[in-house]
């Protein structure tokens, strides 16, 4: 058991937090992991403050779980796996250090959150490489450590993208910088000549930056991250093409991102457009009858020098494309405009977050995959819901083409009552099936959350062998959420 008199001592007693009211808040999420109640909740400031804490979690054998967004949570990977444990809530670390449009760089603290960092960048003429809609409550830190697949996929030049370097404090508590951060000298000494922190390979020939990603909080946690920007376009247009035949959207999403020639790119079926643009129960029959099946959406860009002359030439170029597939580039489509998904897009999800605004819960399912296995995934992923009494047609589907066109994130989500045990116990059964279905249709689940790790994580045991390997170094005393597998 930590000692709190300690732990206030660290942070001041006012950010040591005992209310039942706010722990029980930490002790569940929407996931469908057991419910364990935290000790205690501890709110640090600064760096050596999240360094002190870990000390003394070794000291005394506590379990500590990061936490840098606000709720609602998800995944699982905030409620602790064992009793004891305590909540590092990281919010109040929420500086932004500098937003920098030369040289397309931000960095920030774990508690920045895209509502704080979006007007931001904005205002110095950059902006983020963000995941759909997130939440106003998300941290930006939290979102890329998760590696959430990102928008504009033609400017992600690997799966890490956008993370560039990070510091961060290992579960033995000893300080650590990736990339360009590592040195020579301090973080204000590289500033002095010009150093932003921004390539994210190294220290030497290790990429220590991937290590950290998809962790869940399992390895240490991170104090600030320098994150790669893109240039804010000074003329935008965007379109939608719908259709029933993914196939056809999958190869104009591909000719779209390979040939450079957009931003924002993905694919969303009439279930998620509604999910996310309706109001009401009304409102979402309406939107939803008034799409077709799929909807790809894409917006055009143009920059300082002959805006209106790009996007032109690209209008053209795409137009022969969809001629050549029989589709067609649309303003709007049903009643849902292009117009609209730009504006919602490019900002936080407004209240309440799309994905439980339907009917209160959702539970997700994603992963990589390719061209040529998404049409029999969606198959199989929609009879094993009709069997499991779940309407194949209340599916929603989002699929995102990743690292410059060469994958996709094809993204399942099962919306559901969760004042109905009925539902709620259909969808936990139906999930369960669908990843060892899944798995065998050639879905790579590279961020596997919740119940379902185990049974992803046992099929490489030599992969596993390694991941343990490397927590007895970088976390011996398995401070840093146990039961958590990254």
């Amino acid at each position: 058991m930590i000692d709190k008199k300690k732990l206030e001592q660290i942070v001041g007693p006012r950010n040591v937090v005992y209310k039942q009211k706010a722990l029980e808040e930490y002790s569940k999420d929407m996931s469908f992991v057991n419910q364990v109640r935290p000790a205690c909740m501890v709110r640090p400031k600064q760096a050596n403050e999240v360094q002190k804490i870990i000390r003394l979690a070794n000291k005394t054998q506590t379990p500590l779980i990061p936490v840098s967004s606000g709720p609602p949570h998800f995944r699982g990977d905030t409620v602790p796996s064992a009793g004891g444990a305590v909540i590092v809530d990281l919010s109040r670390m929420n500086k932004v250090v500098f937003v920098d449009r030369p040289r397309r760089n931000a960095m920030i603290e774990p508690g920045v959150t895209f509502g704080d960092l979006i007007p931001k960048a904005k205002k110095e003429g950059i902006r983020l490489n963000m995941p759909l809609l997130p939440r106003k409550t998300k941290s930006v830190i939290g979102s890329v450590l998760e590696r959430e697949p990102v928008l504009m996929p033609g400017y992600q030049w690997d799966i890490s993208d956008p993370l560039a370097c990070a510091g961060l404090y290992f579960g033995n508590g000893d300080e650590f910088r990736t990339g360009q951060a590592a040195g020579p000298g301090t973080i204000k000494q590289q500033w002095k000549v010009g150093g932003v922190q921004k390539a994210p390979y190294g220290p030497g020939t290790a990429s220590l930056h991937r290590f950290i990603q998809g962790a869940q909080g399992s390895v240490g946690i991170v104090t600030w991250m320098s994150i790669r920007c893109e240039l804010l376009p000074s003329l935008e247009e965007p379109f939608l093409v719908g259709s029933s035949d993914l196939d056809k959207l999958l190869d104009l999403t591909s000719w779209l991102v390979r040939l450079r020639m957009v931003t924002e790119c993905f694919i969303l079926n009439d279930t998620n457009v509604a999910s996310i643009f309706a109001r009401n129960v009304g409102d979402y029959r309406k939107i939803k009858d008034s799409l077709p099946p799929y909807v790809l959406y894409y917006t055009l860009p143009g920059y300082d020098y002959f805006p209106e002359e790009r996007i032109s030439a690209n209008v053209t170029d795409i137009s022969k494309i969809n001629q050549r597939l029989g589709l067609s580039a649309e303003k709007a489509m049903g009643i849902v405009s292009a117009i609209d998904v730009i504006k919602a897009i490019q900002q936080p999800c407004e209240d309440p977050y799309w994905k439980i605004r339907h009917k209160g819960a959702s539970e997700d399912i994603f992963f990589l995959t390719i061209h040529d296995k998404i049409d029999d995934q969606i198959g199989a992923m929609k009879d094993i819901a009709n069997k499991a009494g779940y309407p194949a047609s209340d599916l929603g589907i989002y699929i995102q083409s990743t690292v410059q066109g060469t994958s996709y994130h094809c993204e399942f989500n099962l919306f559901y009552d969760p004042e109905s045990q009925v539902e709620a116990n259909r969808v936990k059964g139906l999930s369960t099936t669908a990843f060892k279905t899944l798995m065998n249709k050639g879905a790579f689940f590279s961020r596997p959350y919740g119940n379902n790790i185990g049974a992803i994580m046992n099929r490489d045991s030599a992969t596993l062998d390694v991941v343990n390997k490397l927590k007895n170094i970088f976390d011996p005393n398995h401070v840093m959420n146990p039961g958590k597998i990254f």
